[in-house]
């Protein structure tokens, strides 16, 4: 639970500064190259299908396709809505993983930092939520805005993108403009915690 907050943190700290860095967003590439693994997140809000870059990001790729096909985010939740300071009500990410038991969690991985894979925090990425370096495992966040300062940079490692979103930012925008609760949460994440969360009903792997 500490790392998650840590985690919420260092989101929060990240989120101020991308106003300052304005740019149109490079268009996703395509998901139907063999370099791309579509997978849908079936929530209670609706679908979202994202496609796994496991050409430029194949280390997070792989690891969060093996918490896919051993069914572990089947049931958890999409928990947190932080909206990006300064911007826009549509402007945020939304955030999910494994809460309910540490048990169901993998090692923590190696980090990819956009620095070298070349992806970016832009809208409809999905990124791997970290407390440092070879922290990450299991927690994810989906962008609804660009937020550049996730970037890595000569001072902050950043966080790991390894996808984008092809399908659902409908449901994106809707999950982060769903009630959130004034008193949960502790530190960066007070008042962004999703009230009631949106429940993870599957997620796997489409078939092509």
């Amino acid at each position: 639970m500490m790392t998650r907050f840590l985690v919420a943190a260092l989101l929060a700290a990240a989120a101020a500064p991308a106003l300052s860095q304005p740019g149109p967003a490079p268009a996703p590439p395509p998901a139907t190259s063999a370099e791309f693994v579509p997978v849908a997140i079936d929530t209670s809000a609706g679908r979202i299908v994202v496609a796994l870059d496991k050409t430029h990001a194949p280390v997070t790729t792989a690891n969060f396709l093996r918490y896919v096909d051993a069914h572990r985010y089947d049931g958890e939740t999409i928990y947190r809505a932080m909206h990006q300071p300064g911007g826009g009500a549509g402007d945020g990410l939304i955030q999910g993983g494994i809460t309910s038991d540490a048990r169901k969690l993998y090692p923590p991985i190696k980090h990819e930092p956009t620095s070298e894979t070349g992806l970016h925090n832009v809208a409809g990425a999905i990124s791997l939520a970290n407390a440092g370096p070879g922290t990450a495992r299991a927690d994810f966040f989906i962008l609804a805005s660009d937020i550049p300062a996730l970037d890595s940079t000569a001072d902050d490692a950043g966080f790991a993108v390894f996808g984008h979103v092809v399908e659902g930012m409908d449901v994106v925008k809707k999950i982060l403009a769903s009630p959130v609760s004034e008193t949960k949460g502790t530190g960066a994440m007070k008042g962004q915690m999703l009230e009631p969360p949106v429940k993870i009903v599957k997620a796997a792997r489409v078939n092509p």
